[in-house]
């Protein structure tokens, strides 16, 4: 079976690693709206332009923009040979977005990923990331208001997910490997269950 997933947590806390990993293991694609955003700005247009002015003040990128990017990427694959979103839905009208998008092709999603990890750690992370990198977008300041978004605008979402029991939570505190391993033991196991009570 081709799994429909979604990998959520709050910034820093290495989903992109992840999402590239875990899809990789089911064999499924992996959709970064993060990857999408640096390679419109790469491009050099006015569009990136944009995107770029709202990443580098950590603030999300408007509904509009990202919903048809997603919904362009997601055409093009077509959702029922599965995929694994990361960074994509963030607000709850994104959501709702999703849900449109996943019905017009007959492919609903089959588990939600919570990667939680505590706001300290991410701050300890990224300010260390900025240092080794110079991201001009992770100073303390631009970290903090990040997660404060996050908080905001899309823990909000987890408990939609969570009431339509798709909700999968995993530690996401120790190496790279640990985490992968608990990740996908976590999906696999939620996945299994989700199967057995659809035929039961």
């Amino acid at each position: 079976m081709k799994y429909r997933l979604l990998i959520v947590g709050p910034p820093g806390a290495g989903k992109g690693t992840q999402a590239k990993n875990v899809s990789e293991d089911l064999g499924i694609t992996w959709i970064s709206s993060g990857e999408l955003f640096r390679e419109t700005i790469r491009s050099g247009s006015e569009l990136g332009n944009v995107i770029a002015s709202y990443i580098d003040n950590g603030n999300l990128v408007p509904d509009e923009i990202t919903d048809v990017m997603v919904e362009n990427h997601l055409d093009a694959i077509d959702p029922k040979n599965g995929f694994l979103l990361d960074g994509y839905p963030r607000t709850l009208d994104q959501v709702d977005a999703l849900e449109r998008m996943l019905e017009a092709h007959d492919a609903p999603l089959d588990a939600v990923i919570e990667l939680q990890i505590p706001d300290e750690e991410i701050i300890g992370r990224l300010l260390s990331r900025a240092e080794k990198e110079g991201r001009k977008d992770d100073t303390e300041d631009v970290i903090r208001h990040r997660i404060a978004v996050y908080h905001a605008k899309t823990e909000p979402l987890l408990n939609v997910y969570r009431e339509r029991g798709l909700l999968v939570g995993v530690h996401g505190l120790g190496t790279i490997d640990e985490v992968r391993e608990r990740l996908v033991n976590n999906a696999r196991k939620f996945l299994r269950e989700s199967e057995l009570e659809v035929t039961e």
